[in-house]
């Protein structure tokens, strides 16, 4: 079964931009050695990118949450440097307008039916976009075996990141290294 790395909007203005924390800072080497493992053997890594646009703030996510992040183009956009050096120019790299990727379940779903694959993800923010990202990876492919590793993702908040770790498990998604 072949090895799938989902790495979910490690950006900018998610680690140290409008909506960075401390939690999001101490993961990042962690997220980085876990793609060089993933490379080192030889398997896939897609990356994603939270994506929006000049109004945001008229959206219904921006008056939600009336914080101007991941503007298409700005440096808060942009992967966090050391993320950054280690896509390669056939890396998927999928810029979402949402919480969840359907295009990223399509990819997925297009890649198992060639050969059967396992996926992990990580990355930010655990109790939004890779919450979102699993179940919307468990609706198109539910029996792809799905893995989210705890030590490589940070939540809007330690408790929020706790209650989407228990989310993820209720939804069938293996949660490793939680502690």
């Amino acid at each position: 079964m072949k090895k799938v790395l989902i790495v979910v909007d490690m950006q900018n203005d998610f680690i140290t931009g409008s909506l960075g924390t401390k939690e999001a800072e101490v993961i990042v080497p962690r997220v980085v050695k876990k793609i060089e493992d993933y490379k080192a053997r030889g398997e896939m890594v897609f990356f994603t990118r939270d994506t929006h646009f000049e109004d945001y703030l008229t959206t219904q996510e921006g008056n939600k949450l009336p914080v101007e992040h991941c503007i298409k183009s700005t440096w808060g956009w942009e992967l966090a440097e050391p993320i950054e050096k280690l896509i390669e120019a056939h890396t998927p790299v999928i810029d979402k307008l949402t919480f969840g990727s359907i295009a990223l379940g399509e990819q997925i779903k297009v890649l198992n039916d060639k050969e059967a694959v396992e996926i992990e993800l990580v990355g930010l923010c655990t109790d939004i976009c890779v919450v979102s990202n699993a179940i919307v990876l468990k609706a198109y492919c539910p029996e792809i075996p799905l893995t989210v590793d705890a030590s490589c993702c940070a939540g809007v908040t330690p408790e929020t990141h706790t209650s989407a770790l228990t989310t993820l498990k209720m939804c069938q998604v293996n949660v490793i290294n939680e502690n």
